[in-house]
């Protein structure tokens, strides 16, 4: 009993309680202390106040100490490490729209550089290849941060009804069911011992032991490449599509449209892109909610930015409004409604041509990835600048493609070279 109470007592004390966690060092730390026993800070900043030269891993140094000193109390398993890269989102669109709504000429440079900045940064990211929560961030505060303006700015003004604001609030909580479910799960591959290693046991009685000895049984493991009667034909057709479709990184074969993401690490079925927007692969598992998502988002935005305008500018029409807006900057908050109607605009504009691309790529049955692939070798028949992306190898015609595309079954288990065999 004695024993059994001390063990009991080592496991609270093991325990982390919500404010303590383990850092990079493997040591037991917490929250309050974040600015404690900081030695790389310490000696950057007494390098900048003696004019000294930095080292050159000071300041990769001093961004783990911060990442990992940055974290969230966490009732389950200590506090929870926090990613820099959401933060900035956090700041910089709220200030940078309400800046904007200063002035017509500010908002005009807010409104280009902001679009800027993001593509800048996506090719940034995208260039080294590394997984980054910026852009999702970005999108879930963004369409978070108009939905609290529209209740606390728009709806108050009285030109909104109970019902429409119902309606967008739908369309809102619908978009965010829809990119919850299109995170779940891309379709990745898992790796299959069957298809690496045969566990086929054929049985013939050995040449240097009798059989009676083992009940006329003798266990003589063979691989596949060894079975009497395989043709040299299979063989090499089994070669050339391991060689082809084998995953150096994941260890596995993949199926034919498969791809190996190198944001995400893994090997996904009929792999289309990786979206940064949602930080996640578009595959066969989630790519039908994927533009599930892209549609909600854009009859919510749209009716949402018509209602924004119909308020600030009811003597308007609505195209003519978005451009032409008298005394629209005469008040802040009418400014301020104006400008993120702008901003949701140029969102809903960049989103409606990815589900123009993805609805051709889909009417012609080619991903984005073997869209990319062909046009990169010149065996694909482009038009209108690449809009339009024809490969030939899996159209069916344009109602049998679609019906491929609906009724693609989320999980399917790739063949074993065993089944090939």
């Amino acid at each position: 009993m004695k024993r059994r109470a001390k063990k009991l007592l080592e496991e609270e004390e093991e325990t982390l309680c919500c404010c303590e966690y383990v850092n990079r060092h493997g040591q037991r730390s917490h929250v309050a202390a974040c600015c404690c026993d900081c030695e790389d800070m310490d000696e950057a900043c007494d390098r900048f106040l003696k004019r000294e030269p930095q080292k050159p891993e000071s300041l990769s140094q001093v961004t783990a100490v911060v990442a990992d000193r940055i974290r969230v109390p966490w009732l389950w398993g200590g506090a929870r490490k926090v990613d820099l890269s959401i933060i900035p989102p956090l700041i910089l669109l709220p200030a940078l729209l309400h800046l904007a709504a200063l002035h017509f000429l500010i908002g005009v440079v807010v409104l280009t550089a902001l679009p800027g900045l993001v593509l800048w940064y996506y090719y940034f990211t995208h260039r080294k290849k590394g997984r980054t929560l910026f852009f999702l961030s970005l999108a879930l505060f963004s369409l978070g941060y108009m939905y609290y303006l529209f209740i606390t700015e728009v709806f108050p003004r009285g030109d909104v009804g109970q019902l429409q604001l119902a309606v967008v609030s739908v369309g809102v909580v619908l978009t965010l069911l829809a990119l919850f479910h299109t995170k779940r799960d891309p379709g990745i591959l898992r790796p299959n011992e069957e298809s690496v290693h045969s566990k086929v046991t054929y049985y013939s009685p050995p040449a240097d032991r009798n059989p009676s000895l083992n009940g006329g049984r003798q266990d003589v493991t063979m691989t596949i490449a060894n079975r009497t009667g395989l043709s040299e034909q299979v063989e090499e057709e089994l070669k050339e599509s391991k060689r082809k479709n084998w995953c150096q990184v994941c260890r596995l074969v993949r199926p034919p449209r498969a791809g190996h993401c190198r944001i995400c690490g893994v090997c996904v079925l009929r792999l289309d892109h990786h979206c940064v927007w949602i930080n996640s692969c578009v595959g066969q598992a989630n790519h039908r909610s994927f533009l599930l998502t892209l549609v909600l988002f854009l009859l919510t935005s749209l009716y949402g930015i018509s209602l924004v305008l119909q308020s600030v500018c009811p003597r308007q029409n609505l195209l003519i409004a978005l451009l032409y807006c008298p005394g629209v900057y005469n008040q802040y908050s009418t400014a301020l409604c104006f400008t993120c109607a702008w901003y949701s605009s140029i969102v809903t504009g960049g989103l409606l041509h990815l589900l123009m691309v993805q609805i051709i790529n889909v009417s012609y049955n080619v991903t984005e990835r073997e869209a990319r692939i062909a046009l990169r070798e010149k065996t694909a028949r482009s038009a209108y600048w690449g809009l339009i992306v024809d490969t030939g190898v899996y159209s069916r015609g344009f109602r049998s493609n679609w019906s491929e595309f609906m009724n693609m079954g989320d999980k399917v288990i790739p063949p074993s070279l065993t089944d090939l065999v």
